[in-house]
């Protein structure tokens, strides 16, 4: 269909999905499907509203279905029972994400990109196997905190498409606004009491961090900054309710500390209490700046380096830090045609470190030539994982007896607290990033690691002098927290070995079980369990 007849909020989704390279004719059942909260705030609150409306659906073709605030379906409900196959057979199910880049124009998707209500009739469907359905959707909005919680929708076969959907939905939304609002005081309520029951002994530190609550007690307060929220929070993200625990944590100050822990029952917060013993260890100082790494030995005895890791993971600053007071001359392997002829007489010149950036992309020739001159000269180098290089580039890596491998910023999510504090401080900016924005930069992918988190506190430190970060001050981007829970290291590395099989086999599940020496079954089971698309 013509996207100019369209109307233009719904020529404008279009748009949007067509940019993120969304196809017409792509099979939403094949998404993944993830881990949901049967229990959060929002699913207890709309269940009995959920099942009232239901009543009043009952032996029709209407289905309804409801998102969390990450657009993630989370429940759904049937007028009749034949509805719940049509929607598995089109993936609709809980578990998955319904945004514009994967399931197009639709009203739970675009509602939750416009954050206003929406019918979406058959043809304005972006997705074909949608297009027999007409669907409104309408935002749900936490009538304290105004945040989105989640979007509801109604579904039904086109024909059946009706103007009272919208007053409907609109009605059962608020109805559940309201129990928002009400299981909102009764949760503030049973933080309250878990807080003063924890606080009686007035020497340890208690804190409870709700959604939009903090209770903290003198002591808490004194040993803890903003970072430490966003640590604390990362620590009970999967906790179940009700279950005390422990755990070390190591804090914004450089210091390990035990904290007990635990979900308060009916309530969206967490009581952290930390042993006096580990408090009294923990003197308060600034957040550190990252540790300057030793190159004294490579200096003195002018060892050939191999710098590597994924690009934005800081090579070239660690390449000018192995410089320290040496003489530093930088050559990138891109324009290698114009420095290889001439490589001879620069290492002659030059006695201090010569880095090459990107060894990978060195032409046969001209890593010849380099491999030649490392006998007389003082080389670093600059690449992609070891496990990545071949030819002529892993040849030059294997004459480097000193390694630096830098990890990706995804397995650095407990330090970014402090990075976001060392780089703020290189820009010369006061910004105070809280906590709830802290835990939506630890939840991204970073694909562009150290440099694009640069660039992003650039971005918005350009925008503002001074004051408060909250997660609406980030680019549009960022504000999204995908839903990724935070992994072990273990987790972390299984999760790239997985990440790393798929894409050497073209996506292939099949092919990377075989690769991977595991089957088809347990690939599936760990590719939804770590988040992987």
């Amino acid at each position: 269909m013509d996207s100019a007849a369209l109307r233009p909020e719904i020529a404008k989704s279009w748009r949007r999905a067509e940019l993120s390279g969304l196809r017409p004719d792509a099979a939403v059942d094949r998404l993944t499907v993830a881990d949901i909260d049967r229990r959060s705030r929002l699913v207890l609150a709309a269940e009995p509203v959920l099942d009232q409306a239901t009543r009043e659906l009952a032996d029709t073709a209407f289905s309804l279905i409801l998102a969390d605030r990450d657009a993630w379906i989370v429940d759904r409900r049937f007028g009749e029972r034949r509805l719940e196959s049509t929607l598995d057979r089109l993936g609709v199910v809980p578990g998955r994400r319904f945004t514009e880049e994967n399931t197009g124009t639709n009203s739970i998707a675009t509602v939750f990109e416009l954050r206003q209500g929406l019918a979406v009739h058959g043809h304005e469907h972006f997705i074909d196997s949608f297009k027999a359905f007409a669907c409104y959707g309408h935002p749900i909005t936490h009538p304290v905190t105004r945040r989105l919680e989640g979007v509801l929708d109604i579904t039904c076969p086109a024909d059946h498409a009706s103007p009272l959907l919208g007053p409907f939905l609109r009605r059962t939304v608020a109805d559940i606004e309201q129990r928002l609002l009400e299981g909102s005081r009764a949760a503030e309520q049973r933080m309250l009491a878990a807080y003063q029951a924890a606080a009686l002994n007035r020497l340890r530190p208690v804190l409870v961090l709700g959604d939009d609550v903090v209770l903290a007690n003198a002591a808490a307060t004194d040993l803890l900054d903003a970072p430490d929220h966003a640590i604390l929070r990362g620590l009970a993200m999967d906790a179940p309710f009700g279950v005390r625990q422990a755990r070390s944590v190591r804090l914004s100050s450089g210091r390990v500390a035990d904290v007990s822990f635990e979900r308060i029952t009916g309530a969206s917060g967490v009581l952290f209490e930390l042993e006096p013993p580990a408090v009294q260890a923990i003197p308060r100082r600034a957040t550190p700046r990252p540790v300057q790494r030793d190159f004294t030995t490579y200096r003195e005895q002018r060892t050939h380096v191999l710098i590597s890791g994924e690009p934005g993971t800081g090579r070239s600053t660690v390449a000018r830090e192995l410089a320290g007071e040496s003489a530093l001359a930088v050559l990138d392997a891109v324009d290698a045609q114009h420095w290889a002829p001439t490589l001879d007489q620069l290492v002659a010149s030059h006695t201090g470190l010569l880095v090459i950036e990107n060894i990978a992309l060195l032409p046969a020739g001209a890593a010849a030539r380099v491999g030649a001159a490392m006998d007389r000269g003082w080389f670093a180098f600059t690449s992609l994982p070891p496990s990545e290089l071949t030819g002529p580039a892993a040849d030059l890596a294997s004459r480097c007896i000193a390694r630096r491998e830098l990890p990706p910023l995804r397995s650095r999510r407990d330090e970014l607290p402090a990075l976001v504090a060392a780089m703020l401080a290189d820009l010369g900016s006061t910004l105070r990033f809280v906590p709830r924005t802290l835990e939506v930069l630890a939840a991204q992918p970073w694909p562009g690691n150290l440099r694009e988190l640069k660039a992003l506190l650039r971005h918005v430190a350009a925008g503002r002098a001074c004051g408060d970060v909250l997660p609406r001050d980030l680019p549009e981007a960022y504000q999204g927290s995908p839903r990724a829970r935070h992994l072990t290291p273990i987790e972390q590395l299984e999760h790239d070995a997985i990440a790393a099989a798929l894409r050497d086999c073209g996506g292939n599940k099949a092919h990377a079980a075989k690769l991977l020496g595991i089957s088809r079954s347990t690939l599936h089971r760990r590719v939804r369990s770590l988040g992987l698309s």
